[in-house]
């Protein structure tokens, strides 16, 4: 029981807790539900999560209130926020309140489950990052402390977006990674690029380090959600 994640869900809506609870549950998660943000507030506080999935419009205190108050606690659990709300300037202020992600209802359930996942891999990357300095794969190495990438041993030239890019897909390797996860990781919300600037530099990466650039067997795409890197 001690090795499986365990998620707070603070949300109101009784249907979404339910469905959201059951299937996590399914995927061998360990979940704790709060119905409004002091209840979610005060349970954030007294235990140990792995992640906290936490609406933004809940009853008696917000959930952005709830985020700030957990991060000026020092609390750095990752947040996911959910809401039904699709105006940018929720998303950024969530965001710079030290949310981790956000999602706008309604949302397939595949996507969250995979969200979940990424913050747990960051979560445990951050425990391991000064372990390894440099990574491989195919006839590419690549050096993350000098940022000296070399494909066949010559030396391949990435802007710095390319480069943060590439590591960050390589940190979270095997799992599906949103465009507007990548945005937020990689350029921040503050710049609130398009999302094709992410295809853009996708593009440019596979023409750099993969065999051939039309037929990708390490930065791939996952038709319908975004990107993952496979050795």
């Amino acid at each position: 029981m001690e090795n499986k994640p365990r998620i707070l869900l603070v949300e109101d809506e009784e249907g979404l807790v339910m469905t959201i609870q059951d299937r996590l549950e399914e995927e061998n998660y360990i979940v704790d539900t709060a119905t409004d943000g002091e209840e979610g507030f005060k349970k954030a506080l007294s235990d140990q999560y792995d992640v906290i999935i936490l609406d933004l419009m809940l009853p008696k205190m917000g959930g952005l209130d709830v985020c700030k108050d957990l991060r000026s606690r020092d609390i750095e659990t990752p947040i996911i926020m959910l809401t039904a709300k699709g105006q940018v300037i929720d998303k950024v202020l969530g965001l710079k309140l030290g949310a981790n992600d956000y999602m706008q209802k309604p949302f397939e359930m595949m996507e969250l489950l995979a969200r979940i996942e990424v913050q747990l891999r960051k979560k445990s990357n951050k425990q391991e990052k000064h372990l390894e300095s440099e990574y491989s794969f195919a006839d590419v190495t690549m050096d993350f402390r000098k940022m000296v990438i070399k494909k066949g041993g010559e030396v391949i030239t990435l802007s710095a977006k390319e480069f943060q890019l590439l590591k960050f897909l390589v940190e979270n390797e095997g799992g599906i990674l949103t465009r507007d996860q990548l945005l937020n990781e990689v350029w921040g919300y503050d710049a609130l690029p398009s999302t094709r600037t992410v295809d853009v530099h996708i593009a440019w990466l596979r023409q750099k380090l993969e065999e051939d650039s039309r037929y990708p067997k390490h930065i791939l795409t996952v038709h319908g959600f975004g990107y993952k890197f496979v050795q």
